[in-house]
């Protein structure tokens, strides 16, 4: 194998697609498609999104301490590129997309109806990194598609068809490979 050297960069890839919901007391709220997300801690239970200081959405989080990470299935594809190319300054993303609002007893943010897992999340602080400000949500609560739920009870993610996206392309998510532990598990004797 032969490797070459490259200038420093963010290879790390793929990253979920996701809509981020926001909202001003009071006024509209908006979406905003982020890729640089990610788990942050258990317990609490954190993520983080990564915005760029001139997104109409970064001071919306910024003053209302609150956002919504909203799961992008291939169904909702469209309209999660579409919300990332187009400006909410300019833009009902809502009703140009015709995804519904859903309230939740979590927050007045609304979520994403249309998605099937929707993270609240209450902002407990921004790191201001260079190109991006990186804001850490407390997660308030989730709100999850029954359809998810198999017959006993169970969360089964994989029936949501989830998107991820890896150097300006989406990507839908393959077969499952494996169970974590798997590699470690004793065999079942014959």
């Amino acid at each position: 194998m032969t490797k070459e050297n490259w200038k420093p960069g963010n290879m790390l890839y793929p990253v979920p697609a996701v809509m981020v919901s926001c909202m001003r007391p009071g006024e509209k709220p908006n979406i905003i498609t982020i890729a640089w997300t990610g788990t942050v801690c258990s317990d609490p239970a954190m993520v983080s999104i990564s915005v760029t200081p001139g997104r109409y959405s970064h001071d919306i989080i910024a003053e209302s301490g609150e956002f919504v990470v909203n799961l992008v299935p291939e169904k909702l594809l469209t309209a999660c590129d579409w919300c990332g190319v187009k400006s909410g300054r300019d833009f009902d993303k809502f009703r140009e997309t015709g995804l519904t609002p859903y309230v939740s007893d979590f927050m007045e943010t609304p979520a994403i109806e249309e998605s099937p897992v929707n993270i609240y999340c209450k902002v407990r602080q921004v790191l201001s990194l260079g190109s991006h400000d990186m804001f850490i949500g407390e997660v308030a609560g989730v709100t999850v598609d029954s359809s998810l739920m198999d017959s006993s009870g169970k969360f089964d993610l994989g029936k949501a068809g989830l998107t991820v996206y890896s150097h300006g392309e989406y990507f839908g998510l393959g077969e499952k490979l494996g169970k974590f532990g798997y590699s470690v598990r004793k065999k079942k004797r014959k």
